[in-house]
């Protein structure tokens, strides 16, 4: 915010400057002037008291932010707008002015300026009053949270040279009419004031005769077509169409802007096509904004002829082919952004040229090649560069000096390695570093973590790197060294990490030794990932060191014990991941004291006892996994309140009872999409320039997947291989945004639920290896976005419903279940009786071939058939492999036939067709 309210107040301080040049502090009000003031004053509400010298006594030229003429000694400007901006949170909160605004200010007659920007008026109206101080050249009631309609009354200042309405507040125009009279307005900002009623805003706003900045931002304006085809900016030097919802091409009136236009920023929005030549007549674009729109085509090589332009923004389109050679002879170029496009080829070396360069972003796109010294030669300036996610290949001598001190490196998935960078050594500014995933496998060497700890983000994950750094006081706020193979202890911690993520290493020893260690007792981290190391040990009494603590992923380790019952002072804990340890015993209680958590994850470990029940007072809870235990005793029914749950992952354990029939008031999973009242925050943690995402393994379709960015989406309830009995409730078919649901390995009884078809969003449904009976329902066949299912090894009966989803799963997923029939099973299996042998049968075999088949035949009949008559299991595979082989030579025939019928159909079709062509 900071940087568009300077460039306000500028313009500001230009346009709304008195044509006399002679307003003053000095002199003595009018007294009629100076109890209007405080009538005004009265209204409002001011909790910094920064109005304090507005008082009964003395001269209302000196009060604060009041400007008097020095001649006449009337009030001519008042500036009342907060000095803070919503940048500065608390500051900004303490210093704005609400309440209401008197009409006595309509006693300043000859009041030319009213600034009550960034203070907070509770989405009151503007009063219409304003239209009648007919003096005013310059009203700015920028962010001051004004509501409703804009008053057409407005309209009236004909003298009015600035009007900015923009920023927070709920305010709408119905019409732009009322702004015809407008007749001396040079600056218009109405930035997310709600036009989308007004289909003539741009013929309304063309017709100002003096306009030369037009701000339109997040107006909700969907057309920049005129209906005369006929636009006319005289004067324009500024225009900000940004955010809004235009979804065609650049139009071609752009092209009719006065050349001296400045700025142009159309971002934000859904524009199509290449960019229009038409737009290279404006020779002195400072600043040419495109990004994140739908733009396609090559970047036109006419941009190299703008040659004033300082900031070149394409960021977030669709263009392809390669970086224009053109570009570098934009001399006067500060800012390029070309991130997150097609771009392709190599990164033109004569880039390196351009000495005025301050920020380079050529990131997330396809470029590759070889960048070596020559691509930077001239870049004295260079401050931010940003090359992540493309080919390119940083070769560079070892000894290489850079000419740029960056603040902001971010080159992940380039080819940096296989040794470290050591010209990282001259860059004493850093502010950021990214070299994660650069094919880096060398040690880290000591200077660099002497560098690191003046840096503010340390991203070196995805790479080989390695080292002892158990004596290492990391200092960064976010320190990210994952997935390589740095060994030894955990390193120390200074207060000012916010986030640690070291897993998958080769870290080791005793991790209390970590959280007791008294350097590290004093810290303010918020995420700890040291997941998937060799770290063993209990979990110490030591928790109430790390109070700031809201991620904590401790999986895949050698830990052992008790879940220590100090880690229920984490009262801001979000997730905790414990799963593939050694843990034993019950979940401690003291967790409970966690309100906070949404995510626990206590798979693939040793702990007994039942489930306990405070986990239902957690109504923030999203994911839920206590997998692979030995959990007993029955799913407790305050699970029922967990409102926003939308992972369940109770699978083998030793659970009984009954499945609660309440689970249709998890309303996060009965409702698609997600209800907007659930929360995320514990699946994500946001900080300066990045992430830190939660993962989470869970098998879903007979696949172990881990899950990250998507994890969201998952809605999965998996209580398979346990001992729960009963029937299916009814009531879980209410869950309409389930997409996983594995019931399998119980001993449920019943019926599937005749509703189950309501369940639309199922992808997965496995229910085999129960007791379950009756009919399939015949909704089942409304699963359209069923991939899996599995009833195999039940008792069903009667024919499968007819339907294109049910009948595409293959026979294993009806297996085991005698009397069910239908596609794809068959109803029976058939006899085969073999031909008799006659004359042209082989008659030439000997008596003793023939005499020795009979008994040979009974002994093996017997032999197969005594196996089948006692063993049970045996006789139930041999006739389901004679009824699959039936099935299989079905299906074969079947297929055969189609195609033997598409074959006749095709060429009947293409002989009717020659007889047509014939006859005509």
């Amino acid at each position: 915010m900071a940087t568009p309210t300077i460039a306000k107040v500028m313009a500001l301080v230009l346009v709304c400057a008195t044509a006399e040049g002679n307003s003053s502090l000095n002199g003595v009000c009018m007294e009629k002037e100076r109890r209007a003031l405080l009538s005004f004053k009265k209204g409002l509400t001011d909790p910094s008291n920064r109005l304090s010298s507005w008082s009964d006594q003395g001269d209302c030229c000196q009060w604060a932010g009041v400007h008097c003429d020095n001649i006449t000694h009337h009030v001519v400007e008042l500036h009342l707008g907060n000095p803070y901006d919503s940048g500065d949170i608390e500051f900004y909160k303490m210093f704005k002015l609400g309440g209401k605004i008197s009409p006595s200010l309509l006693e300043l007659e000859y009041l030319t300026s009213l600034d009550l920007s960034y203070n907070d008026f509770g989405a009151t109206t503007i009063p219409s009053f304003f239209g009648s101080m007919a003096s005013l050249k310059c009203l700015n009631l920028s962010a001051a949270t004004f509501a409703g309609e804009v008053p057409h009354q407005l309209g009236q200042l004909s003298r009015l040279r600035y009007l900015d309405l923009g920023y927070f507040g709920s305010l709408f125009a119905e019409n732009l009419s009322w702004i015809s009279g407008l007749h001396s307005l040079e600056y218009l900002d109405m930035t997310r004031v709600d036009l989308s009623k007004e289909v003539q805003w741009l013929q309304a706003v063309s017709k100002l005769p003096s306009l030369s900045t037009l701000h339109l931002s997040s107006c909700q304006l969907d057309n920049m077509h005129p209906s005369d085809n006929f636009v006319n900016f005289t004067f324009l030097r500024v225009l900000d169409l940004s955010d809004n919802l235009f979804s065609h091409e650049i139009p071609i009136w752009m092209s009719n802007l006065s050349t001296s236009l400045l700025y142009l920023d159309l971002s934000g929005n859904s524009l199509q096509g290449p960019i229009p030549s038409t737009l290279s007549v404006h020779r002195k674009l400072s600043s040419l904004i495109l990004s994140t729109n739908r733009l396609t085509g090559q970047i036109p090589d006419w941009l190299g002829q703008l040659r004033q332009l300082k900031h070149l923004i394409l960021q977030d389109n669709s263009f392809y082919g390669p970086i224009p050679r053109t570009l570098g002879n934009l001399s006067s170029l500060e800012l390029l952004d070309l991130e997150d496009n097609k771009l392709n080829g190599n990164l033109p070396k004569n880039l390196g040229l351009l000495s005025h360069l301050e920020a380079l972003f050529i990131g997330y796109n396809s470029v590759g090649g070889i960048v070596s010294e020559v691509n930077f030669a001239k870049l004295s300036n260079l401050k931010v560069l940003s090359l992540s996610s493309t080919s390119l290949i940083l070769n560079v001598s070892s000894n290489w000096i850079p000419p740029f001190e960056l603040e902001y490196i971010s080159m992940s998935s380039c080819k940096i390695g296989p040794k470290f960078p050591v010209w990282l050594q001259t860059q004493a500014s850093i502010k950021l570093l990214d070299i994660s995933q650069s094919g880096i496998s060398d040690t880290a060497p000591d200077w660099f973590w002497d560098l690191a700890s003046g840096i503010q983000l340390v991203e070196l994950s995805g790479n080989q790197i390695d080292g002892d750094i158990s004596e290492t006081l990391l200092n960064s706020s976010v320190v990210s060294i994952s997935s390589n193979r740095f060994k030894g202890q955990l390193p120390h911690l200074s207060r000012n990490v916010r986030v640690l993520s070291a897993g998958n290493n080769t870290f080791s020893g005793i991790l209390s030794s970590f959280l007791c260690r008294k350097l590290n007792r004093m810290n303010n981290l918020e995420v700890l990932d040291i997941s998937n190391n060799l770290l063993s040990g209990e979990l110490s009494e030591c928790w109430m060191y790390w109070q700031s603590l809201t991620h904590i992923n401790l999986g895949n380790n050698l830990l052992s014990g008790k879940i220590a019952t100090s880690i229920g002072s984490l009262a801001k804990l979000e997730s905790l991941h414990l799963q593939k340890n050694r843990f034993i015993g019950d979940v401690p209680s003291s967790l409970g004291n966690c309100r906070s958590l949404g995510l626990i994850d206590l798979g693939e470990n040793n702990f007994t006892g039942v489930i306990p029940s405070w986990i239902g007072g957690s109504t923030s809870l999203l994911v839920l996994r206590l997998r692979s235990n030995s959990f007993a005793g029955n799913i407790p029914k305050s699970f029922c309140q967990l409102s926003s749950l939308i992972v369940l992952d109770l699978a083998l354990n030793n659970l009984s009872g009954t499945i609660p029939i309440c689970l249709n008031e998890l309303s996060a999973m009965a409702q698609t999409p997600t209800p907007d009242d659930v929360h995320f925050e514990a699946l994500e943690y946001d900080y300066n320039y990045g992430y830190y995402e939660e993962n989470l393994v869970l098998v879903i379709k007979g696949r172990e997947s881990e899950y990250k960015r998507i994890l969201k989406l998952i809605k999965v309830i998996d209580l398979s291989t346990n001992n729960l009995s009963g029937m299916i409730p009814t009531e879980i078919t209410s869950l309409l945004g389930l997409r996983y649901l594995y019931l399998s390995n119980n001993q449920l009884v019943g019926n599937i639920p005749e509703n189950i078809g309501n369940m639309v969003s199922l992808e997965s449904l496995d229910l085999s290896r129960n007791h379950l009976s009756g009919k399939l329902p015949d909704g089942m066949s409304r699963l359209t976005f069923l991939a899996q299912l599995n009833l195999s090894y039940n008792f069903f009966s009667g024919r499968i419903p007819l339907g294109t989803q049910l009948q595409s799963f293959g026979a294993p997923s009806y297996i085991g279940n005698a009397n069910l029939r239908g596609a794809p099973l068959s109803n029976s299996c058939t006899t085969v009786v073999p031909k008799p042998v006659g004359k042209g049968g082989d008659e030439s075999k000997p008596l003793w071939f023939y005499s020795g088949m009979a008994p040979g035949f009974a002994v093996g009949f017997c032999g197969v058939c005594g196996v089948l008559f006692f063993k049970r299991d045996w006789r139930h595979a041999y006739f389901q492999f004679l009824c699959d082989m039936k099935d299989r030579i079905y299906v074969a025939i079947m297929l055969k036939v189609n195609w033997f019928c598409q074959k006749i159909k095709s060429s009947n079709n293409a002989q009717l067709k020659a007889s047509e062509r014939d006859l005509s």
